[in-house]
């Protein structure tokens, strides 16, 4: 791995540190979700769920597609969701 891409993965690791970010990565697993039912289902406003989305979409662990007048958010592909299912599924394991 060349310095670069070490900088990459750490900086996606970083953005995945914050405990907002990660909720709203967890939250967009089970399928697609616009903005607002991000910020109503974690109880977040808008404008920091917009914040974090634009974050999480630079790091392309997120993408966003277009449905008519409304965005929608997904995980970026199978490797993001693998990777938070199995991390999170190593940290419960450990702390039964």
């Amino acid at each position: 791995m060349t310095p670069d891409q070490l900088s990459l993965v750490a900086e996606a690791f970083k953005l995945l540190g914050d405990p907002t970010r990660l909720r709203i990565v967890m939250h967009c697993l089970d399928g697609p979700k616009s903005v607002g039912d991000i910020a109503q289902n974690l109880d977040l406003s808008q404008t920091l769920v917009s914040h974090h989305l634009r974050l999480l979409r630079s790091a392309r662990l997120l993408r966003a597609e277009r449905q008519s007048r409304h965005i929608f958010y997904h995980i970026s592909d199978h490797h993001i969701s693998h990777m938070i299912l199995d991390l999170a599924e190593h940290v419960i394991e450990e702390n039964d």
